[in-house]
C-alpha cells in the first residue's frame, strides 16, 4: 500500500530515471514515486540504439529497462509523453506540459542529455539525422538498410563513439560512408592521438573514408533532399544522408530556470553536485548524463554520459534521496563494439592529463590492454578484444599506486600481481 504522505518525484525517462525509481521500491519506500517521461517509450537503454538493434540484431523489445507492466506492479506513477516545463523549488511543485502540477518532498533531475546541432545552412533538409533516441534508431536503421540496397552515401560529422559505431553499422548493411572529423585521429578527446589512430585503420580496412581536420560548412540539397555536404577546407562530399554525431549537451533548462547551480563548461557543463548526488537545493539531486558530479576518487568535478553511470548513477541517487550515506566515487566506465573489435576503457585520462602511454599485449592484432598514467599512476586503462580484465584495471586505478611500468607492459605479469 502507497503511503500518499511522502512524494519522490523523478524527472527523466531513461536508464537513470527508471533505476532510480527501481531502488526506491527494492530500498523500502513506499510513498508515491512519480516517473516523468518527455518520451511517448517507457524508459529504455540507449546502448543499443548504436550498436545491436542499429545492427538489426536486436528486436526492439530488448531496449526496455523494465517490461510495461512492471510499473503499474511496483507502483510506479508513470507520466509517458508529458515534458516538465517548469520547476518551482520554493514551493517544491513540478509542472507538466499538459497544465498538471505535481508536488515532490524531493526531486530526482534525470532529464540526460540531447545531440548538439550542426549550425550551418541545410540541416533543415529530409535526410540529416541524429541518433539520441530509440525514435531516431528506427528512422535510421531503415535509412542504413535503403543506403545499403542502392550503394547510397552517408556522410557523419563526428569521429566519436557515435559516429564510429554507426559507421560500423552503415558499412555492415553495404551502405558508402565518409567521416568528417575536426581532429587528426578518431577519438582525439578520449584516446589523445597515440591510440586514436588504430580506430582510423580499423574503419578504413572496412571501406570507410576519413576526412580530418575539417567541418562541414553547409548541406547542400535539391527538392528538400541532400546532396552532398561541404567542409571548410573546401572539399565536397556526395551525401544521400547525413548524420551529426558532434556530442551532447547536458539538457539542463529546467535547472537553470529554478535557479540551480551549474557546472562550468570546462566539465562539460551540467548540473553541479556533490557527492551524494545533491544539487544546490538540498531536496533535490540529479543524475546520469546530466549530474557534474564532484569525484570523491579522482578530485575533479566531472559528467559523463555513459551507459554505466546512468544504471549506477540512478541508484545511487535514489539512496541518498532515502538519507543513506552516498559517496558516488564509480569509476568512469564504457564499451563499444566496431566489426570484430570490442574494447572495454575505464578511468578517465583526457589528453594533457598523462605523461605516458602503455600498451600490453599485440596492439598490431588489436588484441591488448593500453594504460595511460601520470608520473607511473594509473589514470585509464581500455582492453580492446582482452576480456574480464577491467575490474583488475579500476582497481589498479583506485589504488592511486605507481606501478612498475615494465610489468605493466608484460602479458605474463597478472595485473592483480601489481595490485599493492
Amino acid at each position: 500500500m502507497v503511503d500518499a504522505h511522502r512524494t519522490f518525484v523523478i524527472v527523466g525517462g531513461g536508464l537513470a530515471g527508471a533505476k532510480a525509481a527501481e531502488t526506491l521500491r527494492s530500498e523500502g519506500f513506499t510513498g508515491r514515486v512519480i516517473l516523468i517521461c518527455d518520451e511517448r517509450d517507457h524508459p529504455y537503454e540507449r546502448p543499443p540504439l548504436s550498436k545491436g538493434y542499429l545492427l538489426g540484431k536486436e528486436e526492439r523489445d530488448t531496449v526496455f529497462v523494465h517490461e510495461p507492466a512492471w510499473y503499474a506492479q511496483a507502483q510506479i506513477e508513470l507520466h509517458l509523453g508529458q515534458p516538465a516545463v517548469h520547476l518551482d523549488p520554493a514551493a517544491k511543485t513540478v509542472r507538466l506540459g499538459d497544465g498538471t502540477l505535481i508536488a515532490y518532498d524531493k526531486l530526482l533531475l534525470a532529464t540526460g542529455a540531447e545531440p548538439r546541432r550542426l549550425d550551418i545552412p541545410g540541416t533543415g533538409l529530409a535526410g540529416v539525422h541524429h541518433l539520441r533516441r530509440l525514435a531516431h534508431a528506427e528512422r535510421l536503421r531503415g535509412v542504413l538498410a535503403s543506403l545499403g540496397r542502392d550503394n547510397g552515401h552517408l556522410v557523419i560529422a563526428g569521429a566519436g563513439w557515435i559516429g564510429l559505431e554507426v559507421a560500423a553499422a552503415a558499412r555492415s548493411y553495404g551502405a558508402e560512408v565518409t567521416v568528417v572529423e575536426a581532429a587528426q585521429t578518431p577519438l582525439y578527446g578520449v584516446l589523445g592521438p597515440e591510440l586514436g589512430g588504430l580506430f582510423a585503420d580499423l574503419h578504413r580496412e572496412h571501406g570507410v573514408r576519413f576526412h580530418f581536420g575539417a567541418r562541414f560548412t553547409e548541406i547542400i540539397g535539391q527538392d528538400g533532399m541532400v546532396l552532398a555536404v561541404r567542409t571548410d577546407d573546401g572539399e565536397e562530399h556526395l551525401a544521400h544522408d547525413v548524420l551529426a554525431a558532434i556530442g551532447a549537451a547536458p539538457r539542463t533548462a529546467l535547472a537553470e530556470q529554478a535557479g540551480l547551480a551549474l557546472a562550468g563548461p570546462e566539465t562539460g557543463g551540467g548540473i553541479a553536485v556533490d557527492a551524494a548526488l545533491r544539487t544546490s537545493d538540498p531536496y533535490i539531486y540529479a543524475a546520469g548524463d546530466v549530474a557534474a558530479a564532484d569525484h570523491p576518487l579522482l578530485d575533479t568535478r566531472l559528467r559523463v554520459e555513459h551507459w554505466a553511470n546512468a544504471l549506477n548513477g540512478g541508484p545511487a541517487a535514489a539512496r541518498a534521496m532515502l538519507g543513506q550515506e552516498i559517496g558516488y566515487d564509480r569509476i568512469p566506465y564504457f564499451f563499444s563494439d566496431q566489426y570484430d573489435v570490442g574494447m572495454e576503457y575505464s578511468g578517465y585520462a583526457p589528453p594533457g592529463s598523462y605523461d605516458q602511454v602503455v600498451c600490453r599485449g599485440d596492439v598490431g592484432k588489436r588484441e591488448f590492454i593500453a594504460f595511460w598514467l601520470s608520473e607511473g599512476r594509473l589514470l585509464a586503462g581500455m582492453n580492446v578484444n582482452v576480456w574480464d580484465v577491467a575490474d583488475s584495471v579500476q582497481q589498479l586505478i583506485r589504488s592511486g599506486q605507481p606501478l612498475d611500468t615494465e610489468a605493466l607492459a608484460n602479458p605474463e605479469v597478472p595485473l592483480e600481481s601489481l595490485l599493492p
